[in-house]
């Protein structure tokens, strides 16, 4: 993994993933991303050695304590964002594909004013 981004995205995937299965592999990462194999087997030793996933012995990965904070903080971002843009007229489609992109440079300041005005709507 390149960025910090990268490790983001990768977390929320498996976050995602895991809330509509029972076992998440790098398989099933790999063909939620889009990535290539070897991508993604680096990318999850990286979380591995970091401590944001385990991955027992059938190769399912499971997010740590500390990955899942990680984690949905990203896709609070994701979802607070995605509904900030829609507020302002963007369609579904344009507000999640942009929010992927927001949610990952925005500073935590920004974010707070955004939340706070989203939750008043």
């Amino acid at each position: 993994m390149k960025t910090h981004e990268s490790e983001e995205m990768y977390l929320e995937t498996i976050l995602l993933l895991r809330q509509k299965r029972a076992n998440v592999r790098s398989i099933d990462v790999v063909e939620e991303l889009g990535y290539a194999k070897s991508s993604v087997s680096r990318a999850v030793g990286l979380l591995q050695q970091k401590g944001y996933i385990k991955v027992d012995g059938s190769g399912d990965i499971t997010l740590t304590e500390e990955g899942m904070k990680k984690a949905g903080g990203v896709y609070e971002r994701h979802r607070v964002i995605t509904k900030f843009l829609m507020s302002v007229g963007a369609d579904k489609d344009l507000a999640e594909s942009n929010a992927c992109r927001i949610e990952h440079v925005i500073s935590d300041d920004m974010f707070r004013l955004v939340k706070d005005f989203t939750e008043k709507l």
